[in-house]
């Protein structure tokens, strides 16, 4: 085989359709596009328009609300923090940081912070640097002989309070 000889096999490719070449075509004159209006013309922008009647989109009514203050955490259970440190993953002499956690593979990928969260069993002394920490995560951490210190929580108490 030569570099000359090299082709595409049987019906890989497909030559396109030459459209408004004549009648005999079978895509003469209109070239598929029917006739006439503003869908026979190029440059057609009408998506969502109904004709003038109130398109779909502007009858159904708004719902939620987009908090812009809302902070977007990544929740971690004790449990898989302590799975990350008998694998040897996560330092148990390092506070336990999001980005600790980031290097240990424990959070795809860092967000505003992280909230600790109590489920499983912890057994390394291990001291924490998070945005937040639920109670029983505070529980579980102190009763294994570590220590929490939240950022977010002493900001939201600020907030509330006010």
């Amino acid at each position: 085989m030569k570099l000359n000889e090299i082709r595409d096999n049987d019906g890989a490719t497909k030559n396109r359709m030459r459209v408004g070449r004549g009648i005999g075509s079978g895509k003469g004159k209109t070239a598929g596009r029917g006739v006439k209006g503003q869908k026979a013309r190029s440059g057609v922008a009408i998506k969502g328009f109904e004709g003038g009647q109130m398109p779909l989109h502007r009858r159904l009514p708004k719902r939620g609300f987009n908090n812009p203050g809302a902070t977007d955490l990544n929740e971690v259970n004790v449990g898989r923090i302590q799975q990350a440190v008998d694998a040897g993953r996560l330092d148990a002499s390092a506070p336990v940081t999001v980005e600790a956690l980031h290097a240990a593979g424990v959070v795809a990928r860092v967000r505003d912070g992280v909230k600790i969260l109590g489920v499983g069993e912890l057994t390394a002394k291990l001291t924490f640097e998070v945005a937040r920490a639920s109670k029983s995560a505070v529980a579980a951490i102190e009763k294994a002989g570590g220590s929490v210190t939240q950022s977010l929580a002493a900001a939201d108490d600020a907030v509330a309070s006010a």
